[in-house]
């Protein structure tokens, strides 16, 4: 199967981003619209995520993100588990550390590579 072009999986990774960026109400507001759970986001930037060392090399993003782009990581996968389940409920997005520095970081990544980290949030299609 061939993989995807630069731009769509860019495309994906900035996507990925912004709904991580977003306020929490605004994502609370992006969950209840597409009806998937608070982790859609994690999954989403995860995804995302693994390709963002193949964007590098590409040249379809900078180098210097990728410090950030780890950390996000880090951190969502630092929140999983059963002990964590309370991080993972809506009304963790506005209260838990971890969705703020996530959220902190996935804007400094925004600004980075595009120059504002508030932008439309994307619509996905959800197949159940």
């Amino acid at each position: 199967m061939e993989s995807p072009d630069p731009l769509f999986r860019r495309r994906l990774l900035m996507e990925a981003l912004t709904v991580l960026a977003a306020d929490a109400q605004i994502q609370v507001a992006w969950l209840v619209r597409h009806a998937v759970m608070t982790d859609e986001i994690a999954l989403d930037f995860d995804h995302a995520f693994r390709m963002a060392e193949a964007l590098v090399a590409e040249g379809q993003l900078a180098r210097e993100v990728m410090a950030d782009l780890r950390q996000i990581d880090v951190t969502l996968s630092g929140m999983s588990g059963g002990e964590n389940a309370d991080r993972w409920a809506r009304d963790a997005l506005s209260t838990d550390e971890g969705w703020a520095l996530a959220r902190r970081l996935a804007r400094r990544v925004l600004v980075a590579e595009l120059g504002e980290w508030q932008r439309p949030l994307p619509e996905i299609s959800v197949v159940r």
